[in-house]
């Protein structure tokens, strides 16, 4: 039988004797890697070693590193929580450090890195640090993308269960509102009522009336509103209502509009678009009373996801915008901004259901409505509606 042996190294190679000497191959192995920073730290943290991996991945040359600190690879906040000389301090004590965090290259630039630090001991000394670093930006970048679409499909989920029982809950409280119209219609007509049953009748039929809002407010929230939509260029439909909305914010507080042009066209029903957007106009008028500011609507043509549908292709958008500098929401305040009832206000000064109306007009208009706001920070509440292709010229 035949057997293949390695050849054996020529007398006088160079190259053979280097292979022989363990020292020197594992030098030459150091300094085949690109994909990952590999060096040596002197006792304190000084650069003693430098492979072309490092130079890919930081940007130092060999010569403009050796010598220095390990500390200018990492950011200015992690330097003054002393992060450099912790991670030492765990690797020699526990015999290895591993952790991941923000690194900076020469340009300045952050990259996320993942980092193991060996101590090297020799016969009870320590002679130094040996360091790897990799740069794993992409995949660190690739989990956030996976947590936030988590979390959008979380709230995705919620708002079409709420969604669904606020329509059925609706439903039938518009069937018990007819049948009291009916009863206060019947009472009202019999000969024998006297002007204080006619009072009556009338304060009921006011209170049967504020139900009847708040039946198509919850309507409008579960996608059940009957919309009556057409083809209108977003640009002359939106500024056809600007005196409309610039009352609404009234004159102690500035209204600024940016409405771009060539937004292209969408398909809604115009006056529930005009009442979403008074809507945001009068929320933001009320959260910029006390601390000042102003209120600006701006459109724009978008391209993107809708966050409740990430595995939908992106496409056109008509972004309309509501932005003011009040004095903002936290995070737990955002995450249920859009939920029926919900409100920071006081008692007796909002249902807690305009939210919830726009969030309903924008999704059964085929698109959807997002806010983004911090403490301090004002708020910002976007309709984004589909824009439709250009018509073909009819010749």
């Amino acid at each position: 039988m035949e057997v293949l042996v390695a050849n054996e190294p020529l007398a006088g190679d160079p190259l053979a004797a280097d292979l022989k000497d363990e020292a020197r191959q594992m030098a030459l192995l150091i300094r085949s890697v690109n994909d990952y920073a590999i060096y040596m730290l002197d006792p304190e943290g000084y650069v003693r070693t430098w492979n072309p991996g490092g130079e890919r991945i930081k940007g130092y040359a060999e010569r403009e590193i050796i010598g220095d600190h390990y500390s200018r690879f990492f950011t200015p906040e992690d330097v003054l929580r002393r992060s450099p000389w912790n991670a030492l301090q765990t690797a020699r004590e526990q015999g290895k450090f591993e952790g991941e965090g923000w690194r900076v290259r020469k340009d300045g630039s952050r990259f996320w890195a993942s980092v193991v630090i060996d101590p090297i001991w020799y016969e009870g000394e320590l002679l130094g640090f040996a360091k790897v670093t990799r740069d794993v930006t992409e995949r660190y970048q690739a989990q956030l993308r996976l947590q936030e679409a988590q979390v959008a499909l979380v709230q995705s989920q919620k708002m079409e269960a709420v969604g669904k029982l606020t329509l059925g809950l609706a439903h039938d409280f518009n069937n018990l509102l007819a049948v009291v119209v009916n009863c206060l219609e019947l009472i009202d007509m019999r000969p024998g009522a006297d002007a204080r049953t006619h009072e009556l009748t009338s304060v009921a039929q006011r209170a049967v009336d504020r139900g009847t809002l708040l039946t198509r407010q919850l309507l409008a929230f579960g996608r059940g509103q009957a919309m009556v939509a057409d083809r209108y260029p977003a640009k002359v439909l939106l500024e056809r209502s600007l005196e409309l909305y610039r009352r609404a914010c009234g004159e102690a507080l500035p209204f600024r509009v940016d409405i771009d042009d060539g937004l292209g066209e969408v398909e809604v029903d115009a006056s529930q678009l005009e009442a979403a957007v008074l809507n945001l106009i009068v929320n933001a008028r009320d959260a910029c009373r006390d601390a000042g500011g102003d209120v600006r609507l701006h459109t724009t043509h978008w391209h993107g996801h809708s966050p409740y549908a990430p595995e939908q292709p992106p496409r056109d958008y008509l972004r309309i915008e509501v932005i003011d500098n009040g004095p903002g929401m936290p995070a737990d305040v955002v995450e249920r901004a859009f939920e029926p009832f919900f409100t920071t206000k006081a008692v007796g000064q909002g249902s807690g259901l305009g939210l919830s109306q726009v969030f309903g007009f924008a999704a059964q208009s085929g698109g959807f409505a997002i806010l983004a706001s911090e403490p301090g920070e004002g708020c910002t509440v976007a309709i984004c509606l589909p824009l439709l292709e250009a018509r073909a010229d009819v010749g």
